[in-house]
């Protein structure tokens, strides 16, 4: 048991969260719960040119739904606010200050026309310009390390525009160690200087990040794959500042359902499926993006999905409330490759939990469809009808919605039938077997669904002719269609006055 755990969850307020971020989401919650630990989430809004204003609240909004709310952040236990990166900028450039005077960072003038002229005589001469020791100190760039403090102090005052950029070592071996994905060599020659102050007097990501992980007694980094070739600067940073490095741990991608790539939302749009946890309205465009929720998803069925991109329990088991996934998840079983989404595999999902919801839940969930089709369940009586057609239908279901199409005909008399069916099976002579039909029901007593059957079924063998014959009629008359649950059980349910008239408006109609 790790002891003392602390996580983050740290988004930027860019637009939706991606289901590649719910899953980090989810991974550092049930990390933290197996370990009693506590969970944060800290809104990284350092970049304010791509800062969405409904984001954050969308963010808050999706964790909720999901049933990984966050322990620690934004009006919550707020012990080491603040929780956006935007209202903590005062404590960055300390920081920043810090690793000039003790020789780990330095100012640099260069301007972005510079740089790119740089870049394109590198270019020309089929080579890569890097911003590192091969040539801080050539004279070539204008940075601290080549100027005089005197000079440095003066560009400062007349307001020219600087960056602060990490100073990373020469000819070392850094050796770091990643829960997933192990030992990880890194030669600190091939890294580039990376900019941890900029001009507009924000941090970047990677100063922030640090700062906040330290200052927040983050003890483990369980992030997504994209930040792996960050992690030396970042263990870099740490031995700079003479900290203790937390634990990190990179997940894979979640790849797009024909493989290779990362699943985006254009994938979805493609293919037809969510790739964000709620609904999204774009207020700049009006864009609207489709969500788990509103596409009739269970909470608990989209979380075991998610689980299970990139992580397995080693058994064969596949089925987890939060509590069983929080009791197994395991770092240690996280793949280090990519977990292709697939859309079934999550209908999948929801079609198990459907059929393991209780017929009362799901008829609760069945009620609000029903009164917006105008049909009232007005008392208990009505309300165990609807329970038992629940009951007959459900295991056909995927979703909620999907129960007023597997069922509307035990609410509504048929208008239509299926013109195939009534080819193949309304013959000539099948109206005069259904009036004789009418009459039999009409001395039916017992109106169970077993005794109608067994009398249904005594009058059809002492006329010698096939089933098929009288109950494929029968069934297109009471459904319109070819489908449904046992033929006696709709019967049962309709009552006898209903079945009868559905039998007549068949005859007339066909």
């Amino acid at each position: 048991m790790e002891s003392n755990v602390r996580v983050r969850f740290a988004p930027s307020p860019t637009g939706p969260l991606h289901i590649g971020g719910v899953r980090t989401a989810l991974y550092n919650y049930l990390f933290a719960k197996k370990h009693n630990g506590t969970f944060i989430l800290r809104i990284e809004d350092t970049d304010q040119t791509r800062y969405v204003a409904n984001a954050e609240q969308y963010i808050i909004d999706a964790l909720n739904w999901c049933n990984i709310p966050f322990d620690e952040g934004i009006n919550k236990n707020e012990k080491f606010g603040p929780y956006r990166q935007s209202e903590r900028k005062e404590l960055y450039k300390k920081y920043a200050t810090i690793l000039l005077e003790t020789g780990w960072a330095y100012y640099a003038f260069d301007t972005a026309e510079e740089l790119d002229a740089h870049r394109k005589g590198h270019e020309a001469e089929g080579k890569t310009f890097i911003y590192n020791w091969h040539n801080r100190e050539k004279g070539r760039l204008v940075n601290s390390l080549v100027l005089t403090d005197e000079e440095v102090q003066a560009k400062i005052n007349a307001g020219e525009n600087y960056v602060i950029r990490f100073k990373s070592p020469q000819d070392e071996i850094l050796q770091m160690e990643d829960e997933i994905r192990g030992n990880i060599t890194i030669d600190t020659n091939t890294l580039d200087d990376k900019i941890l102050f900029k001009t507009d007097g924000m941090p970047t990501y990677h100063l922030a990040n640090i700062v906040d992980d330290h200052l927040m007694e983050i003890s483990h980094v369980i992030r997504g794959e994209e930040w792996l070739p960050s992690m030396p600067l970042h263990v870099l940073l740490y031995k700079a500042f003479g900290w203790d490095s937390p634990k990190f741990a990179h997940l894979p991608l979640i790849l797009k359902p024909v493989g290779k790539g990362k699943l985006s939302k254009r994938d979805g749009d493609k293919l037809g499926f969510p790739v964000f946890p709620l609904e999204y309205t774009n207020e700049a465009t009006g864009d609207v993006s489709r969500g788990y929720k509103e596409d009739g998803y269970f909470a608990d069925a989209f979380i075991n999905m998610l689980a299970f991109l990139g992580w397995n329990p080693g058994t064969e088991q596949e089925i987890f409330s939060l509590e069983a996934l929080v009791e197994t998840f395991d770092l240690k079983r996280v793949s280090k490759s990519g977990a292709k989404f697939s859309p079934d595999k999550t209908k999948w999902f929801q079609q198990q939990y459907m059929q393991t919801k209780s017929d009362e839940a799901v008829t609760e969930l069945f009620l609000p469809i029903l009164t917006e089709k105008g049909i009232s369940v007005a008392n208990e009586d009505e309300k165990s009808q609807v329970q038992k057609i629940v009951s007959s239908i459900k295991e056909r279901a995927i979703f909620v919605e999907d129960l007023w199409d597997l069922s509307s005909y035990f609410f509504e008399t048929p208008s239509e039938y299926d013109a195939k069916n009534v080819k193949k099976n309304w013959k000539e002579g099948t109206p005069e077997l259904m009036q004789e039909l009418v009459e039999i029901i009409k001395n039916i007593e017992d109106f169970s669904s077993a005794n109608t059957e067994k009398e249904i079924k005594e009058w059809i063998t002492n006329k010698e002719i096939g089933f098929g014959k009288v109950m494929q009629p029968l069934r297109l008359s009471l459904v319109g269609k070819l489908a449904g649950p046992h033929l006696f059980d709709i019967i049962a349910t309709i009552g006898k006055q209903e079945t009868i008239l559905r039998i007549e408006n068949a005859i007339e109609k066909l």
